[in-house]
């Protein structure tokens, strides 16, 4: 076995950087490769991870030459949705045709913009005979972890296990316009973000050591909406900054979502999971929250809830920025910041896992079967969205299903005009 595992990377944009930077915590591992369609962002992230001493990283000009080098072992897909699978297709096809050899490939979230999507994902990766991880970095996040390990050794030991659990995550808005366009991305936020917080639920109600499976989901209620990004003003402050494709006055995607999970364990217990995902939420910057309660106990963790905090008065003029905080919305006035981003949303330990299970040291804690399941939940959701009602899991057809904000179809309801002040009773007699 080989000491060091040689990383490539599909995808040089936001993503990719965030795990170069955990990539530095991560021992036996170098980053040797990026591929990226827009060749200038390859040679860019290429010269950040040498910056970083990531190792001799170079830019490749296919994914297909990526796995052809002997020096790559495992490959780390973060490149866009709309791309998942001709990526997928290119690199089974280099490994059945005999042209490389890989230990691991790990997929950012989600799996696919679909079920369909995702059961092709699964499908070439159990072609190429690749061990394969679910990149799902919430779940590694510190607090996640240590919280978990805590509440399920002492208050659920003790006194009965949790029965409630909710996550969020919500920002301002991606930075792509891509992410924006619901047929590129498959969705809106409920696809972008929601596969973070129903899983992170989903996780906090598993004991520690016992699959996922043990809990599973029987009920889904989603709601869907577009809170700030279609009114008249922001749409076209959104087309000014994303370009004349993202056309949210004609085009909408939700930037709002919730989705209720009604699960049901190997014990026979019913517990519940509530998860809200939002691209119109206005504060310092991105905020991950989660609880967990049970019979006499309960947990919680907000990730703007940081030790450190800066105050900049209205004398200090800076040019906009995020170095405080991911998606940053201002630069004066009292200021959290989140002191190693990489770590703290849990990067750096999804990373180190997936690093051990590709040299074959430790189990993938999640694999593609995951995140397929995952995209199930969210396509249930949507579904029950549309229909409006709470939809028994898995729904019939759910493998042929595409949300009509994917499909360009979808548009939030128009609101209501105020109704005429009723008129004043007559006096009685």
């Amino acid at each position: 076995m080989k000491d060091r595992l040689g990383v490539g990377f599909v995808g040089g944009g936001f993503n990719a950087r965030f795990h170069l930077q955990a990539f530095q915590a991560v021992r036996d591992a170098d980053v040797l490769g990026v591929w990226s369609p827009t060749g200038k962002h390859a040679v860019e992230t290429a010269a950040l991870a040498r910056k970083l001493d990531l190792g001799e990283t170079k830019p490749f000009r296919s994914i297909a030459a990526m796995v052809a080098d002997p020096a790559i072992d495992a490959l780390w897909l973060c490149g866009r949705n709309d791309a998942r699978v001709a990526n997928l297709e290119e690199i089974a096809d280099a490994v059945t045709r005999g042209q490389g050899r890989l230990k691991g490939i790990a997929c950012e979230k989600p799996l696919a913009r679909n079920v369909a999507e995702a059961m092709r994902v699964v499908e070439l990766a159990r072609q190429a005979g690749v061990a394969h991880g679910y990149l799902e970095n919430q779940v590694f996040a510190p607090a996640v972890t240590q919280g978990r390990a805590v509440i399920w050794t002492r208050g659920a030991a003790l006194t009965g296990r949790p029965y409630l659990a909710r996550a969020a995550e919500e920002h301002s808005g991606p930075h792509m316009p891509w992410f924006w366009r619901g047929e590129l991305q498959g969705g809106g936020v409920l696809n972008d973000m929601m596969c973070h917080s129903a899983l992170v639920v989903r996780h906090l109600l598993t004991e520690p050591g016992a699959p996922l499976s043990s809990v599973r989901p029987v009920r889904v209620t989603g709601h869907i909406a577009s809170l700030k990004w279609t009114r008249p003003e922001y749409a076209k402050r959104l087309q000014q900054a994303m370009g004349k494709d993202v056309d949210y006055a004609r085009h909408p995607a939700e930037d709002f979502a919730s989705v209720t999970i009604e699960f049901e364990t190997d014990d026979g217990a019913t517990v519940i999971g509530e998860a809200t995902t939002s691209w119109s939420f206005v504060g310092a910057g991105l905020r991950l929250s989660a609880e967990l309660l049970g019979p006499e106990y309960s947990l919680a963790w907000n990730s703007l809830d940081s030790p450190l905090r800066l105050f900049f008065s209205r004398a200090v003029k800076g040019t906009a920025g995020e170095d405080l905080v991911e998606k940053q919305n201002a630069e004066i006035g009292l200021m959290p910041v989140v002191a190693g981003e990489p770590a703290v949303y849990g990067y750096e330990a999804e990373d180190r896992h997936f690093v051990r299970a590709f040299q074959g040291r430790d189990a993938p804690q999640l694999t593609f079967d995951d995140g397929l399941e995952v995209v199930k939940l969210l396509m249930t959701a949507y579904m029950s969205a549309e229909q409006g009602r709470t939809l028994d899991f898995p729904p019939e057809r759910l493998d042929r299903f595409v949300p009509a904000v994917a499909k360009g179809t979808w548009k939030p309801p128009r609101p209501r005009p105020p109704r005429p002040p009723r008129p004043p009773r007559p006096p009685r007699p």
